[in-house]
């Protein structure tokens, strides 16, 4: 389904697996989403530790966030659905409707820098819609290698059990502190700005690791 809703800006499939280097002093936005990945969000309170930067993850939930550096999001449950913070942002990196409740937005919903931001509580699960892979929720990042805070969105598939939980997608603004819609996601004539995207992006991150 099409969910670009009228927004105009360059977007960029990132390819499951492959690292990603934002430069802070990127001049176009780009929405970066990272195609349908169907993590599983394990019942346990480690859960899905995720660098959404560069996919890297701690599946099959074995482990802490100590085995994923720089993780920035991490949905778990037992036996409700919660959602842990990084050390930063400050304040909180989810968007929430109340304090402990992170929203589950509907489509097309900004996030932005005047969201409100903070964590959840496994107790609050009533926002969820079950049996849906329809939820969405947003969230806010920091850039290890820029210093910057980015914005973001992700899809979650939700049974009626708490094993039955996966992360489908997941999308950001690769410019600081740009507002995105959630459900964004590129239209498919923009799928061949892949190649060329990826491999400047690589490249990047070979410069950092060589620094």
């Amino acid at each position: 389904m099409n969910m670009i809703s009228g927004l105009r800006q360059s977007t960029v499939v990132l390819a499951a697996g492959v690292g990603l280097f934002l430069a802070a002093s990127q001049a176009q936005a780009v929405i970066v989403w990272s195609g349908n990945v169907n993590l599983a969000i394990p019942a346990t309170t480690n859960g899905l530790y995720l660098n959404v930067l560069s996919g890297a993850n701690n599946l099959p939930g074995g482990t802490g966030g100590a085995t994923v550096p720089g993780w920035d999001i991490n949905p778990w449950g037992t036996p409700g659905l919660g959602f842990f913070n990084p050390t930063t942002p400050a304040g909180g990196v989810y968007v929430v409707s109340v304090p402990g409740t992170v929203a589950n937005l509907a489509v097309n919903t900004p996030i932005t820098g005047a969201s409100t931001f903070g964590s959840g509580s496994t107790a609050n699960v009533a926002q969820w819609t079950l049996n849906s892979s329809n939820n969405y929720f947003g969230f806010r990042f920091l850039n290890e290698g820029g210093g910057t805070v980015h914005y973001g969105w992700a899809r979650l598939a939700i049974g009626a059990t708490v094993a039955d939980r996966t992360l489908v997608s997941y999308a950001f603004e690769s410019s600081p502190l740009t507002a995105i819609q959630a459900g964004v996601v590129p239209e498919p004539s923009t799928y061949a700005m892949m190649g060329l995207g990826l491999a400047g992006l690589l490249f990047a991150v070979r410069r950092r690791k060589q620094a």
